[in-house]
């Protein structure tokens, strides 16, 4: 775990299909969701990675980079989806119908 003043602890989460990293953070109390992105490492460990506010979560539930954190939150950092889901919930119909 990465040490740092006393106060919360969370995980910074992102996930591709093949690969799953969850970084634990000791955080002072007051820190954002972008104080954990920034301290978990994550940009320097995957330059690739894009970070945009409208990908961002906490337990699931979408959040702003500016939000405070609580003691076991959870931040995820969502990647962009290749396929709209209705698009493929239709195509996913229509094949099971035989077109």
């Amino acid at each position: 775990m990465i040490e740092g003043p006393p106060g919360i602890t969370v995980e910074v989460a992102v996930a591709w299909p093949e690969l799953q990293v969850i970084v634990p953070l000791s955080l002072p109390e007051g820190s954002t969701v972008a104080d954990a992105i920034e301290l978990s490492g994550l940009r320097e460990r995957f330059p690739d990675l894009e970070i945009s506010p409208e990908r961002l979560g906490v337990f699931a539930e979408r959040r702003s980079l500016d939000d405070r954190l609580r003691d076991g939150d959870r931040v995820e950092i969502y990647r962009p989806l290749k396929v709209d889901p209705k698009v493929a919930r239709r195509l996913a119909a229509e094949v099971a119908r035989g077109r």
